[in-house]
């Protein structure tokens, strides 16, 4: 603006051609801007961030909205729950099958609440937060219907085994809709304490906006903390059909711990830090070094808040044990950042420079790792500090480039040049593991299509998906980069909501940098 104003009024002294010339130049200088710009900068964060919401509705289970912009989908699971008596329409399927699994589905509207919470401003200035907000939405409104009283929370609807004899779209199943609970006399503490951290957090996002509802969701997390703590036991024990899916191998205290801290950040009570305090030892949190965090393990997650609440002065008299929650979210960081001193214990990477823990569906390790790297670089940055790691002190930048550097291998910047979220860039996943993305859409063609009839006329062809399943992120490569883009390659193919809910807040926060960097181009000219 500066520029122009300049040129406006040095216009009524200048002879016409000599304006223009400086209209030209000034052109071509900002085109030189621009083009340096998007070559040192090639991916368009935007996009990526809207299409990663979009996903979402992709996903969606039950009654559609008017709003709905997945024009391929239609309504589904709107019987869900009748046969126990209970309305249970509605939530996420949370991969490519048709199961509603409450355990990932609870972590994937935690962190995008987490998301929201950290990069607000960023997610509202691209445009993007009412979409955001309706993506949590349409998992705490399930949550609700599902926590039918105190002490019962509706852990899934269907089982893995029957859904998966068949290959139908959500439109048609004809595979059981049971529906399966934890109780008091069945309970199931990680589940129970999942869903309390995703409604406490969900609560801290709508509390401006949609304060009664804030407090409904507060109201259910208190409620589904006290019974999972009091009842205490593996939801998997109790939910004998999830184990062969998701079945939580951590246990339940992480998530126990988890909850309290959410609960702490929603309601400033200091019982629920307390319980983060006294329960330190006992439940893991400053025990368990861990490398990765995913739906089933949150103690890098739990660590990482506790280690943010040691700045305040209010909390200096818990110092001693949460500089020790602080030291174990140290050693989480360390290792994505290959700094601790004994190789081993650094989480493997591929040639590409891709974080690599296991085989199947890495992408999800990829993603929570980006999203805790980038909040902690933030809060490093804001209280002036460095990460000390073993093999060396890391600031701010360092920890915000390497979260950069896991996003931009999943937008295209990788040995495959291949984007692992479907439907950005020009090369992405095209036979991507999903039923309902896999078959003619149900709004083409009502024709009924059976459980075998899937297998035989849509999962076997050599063809591309018909339905771009846009916003998902896929399993990924192999631990030598390699992908093959197959839809019978599950591990490597099907995408999970898990995958795609942490990149939303870092999506945000390098759109904003990005934008930041282009503006101070333009005004150092």
């Amino acid at each position: 603006m500066m520029v122009k104003k300049q040129l406006n009024n040095n216009h009524q002294n200048t002879p016409r051609f000599a304006s223009h010339s400086t209209l030209l130049l000034f052109s071509a200088a900002v085109f030189a801007i621009l083009t340096t710009t998007a070559a040192a900068q090639p991916f368009d964060y935007a996009d990526a961030l809207a299409k990663s919401l979009l996903y979402f509705e992709s996903q969606r289970s039950g009654r559609l909205p008017y709003n709905q912009r997945v024009t391929w989908r239609d309504n589904s699971g709107l019987t869900d729950g009748l046969e126990q008596g209970v309305d249970l329409v509605g939530g996420y399927y949370d991969a490519g099958d048709h199961v509603k699994f409450g355990l990932p589905m609870a972590f994937t509207v935690t962190m995008l609440s987490w998301g929201i919470i950290e990069f607000h401003d960023e997610i509202a200035i691209a445009g993007e937060l009412e979409h955001a907000l309706e993506a949590i939405k349409w998992g705490t409104d399930y949550f609700i219907k599902a926590h039918t009283s105190p002490n019962v929370l509706w852990a899934e609807v269907g089982d893995g085994d029957t859904d998966h004899y068949c290959w139908q779209r959500p439109e048609d199943m004809t595979t059981s809709r049971q529906a399966y609970k934890i109780d008091q006399s069945n309970p199931g503490s990680d589940l129970a304490g999942e869903t309390a951290a995703a409604m406490a957090a969900a609560s801290i996002v709508f509390k401006k906006t949609n304060p009664h509802y804030s407090l409904l969701l507060l109201h259910h997390a208190q409620e589904l903390f006290e019974f999972g703590d009091k009842y205490r036991r593996k939801y998997d024990g109790s939910v004998a059909v999830v184990k062969n899916y998701y079945a939580s191998v951590s246990g339940y205290m992480d998530e126990l711990l988890w909850a309290a801290l959410w609960l702490y950040e929603a309601t400033d009570k200091e019982e629920y830090l307390k319980y983060v305090v006294n329960n330190a030892d006992a439940f893991g949190g400053i025990g368990w070094a861990i490398t990765e965090f995913s739906w089933d393990v949150k103690y890098a997650g739990v660590q990482i808040m506790a280690s943010k609440l040691l700045e305040k002065e209010k909390h200096k008299q818990h110092a001693h044990i949460l500089k020790q929650y602080r030291s174990k979210a140290e050693y989480y960081l360390c290792s994505c950042l290959n700094k601790n001193n004994d190789t081993t214990t650094n989480i493997d990477r591929t040639p590409g420079g891709l974080l690599y823990i296991r085989q199947w569906n890495n992408m999800q390790y990829v993603t929570t790792a980006a999203f805790l790297l980038t909040i902690y670089s933030e809060f490093l940055q804001d209280s002036n500090q460095n990460l000390h790691c073993p093999a060396g002190t890391v600031d701010h930048e360092e920890i915000l480039s390497f979260a950069k550097s896991q996003v931009d291998y999943v937008l295209g910047s990788n040995p495959m040049n291949m984007s692992y979220l479907v439907g950005y860039g020009s090369k992405y996943p095209t036979k991507v593991h999903h039923r309902g993305s896999s078959i003619v859409s149900y709004r083409e063609n009502k024709g009924f299509i059976g459980c075998t009839q899937g297998y035989d006329h849509w999962y076997n062809r050599a063809e591309v998906n018909p339905n771009v399943l846009v916003g998902a992120v896929v399993g990924g490569p192999d631990s030598e980069d390699n992908f093959w883009d197959q839809r019978d390659n599950y591990m490597q193919t099907e995408a999970c909501t898990y995958n795609t809910a942490p990149l939303v807040g870092v999506l945000a926060k390098l759109l904003q940098l990005e934008e930041n960097h282009e503006l101070e181009l333009f005004a150092s000219y």
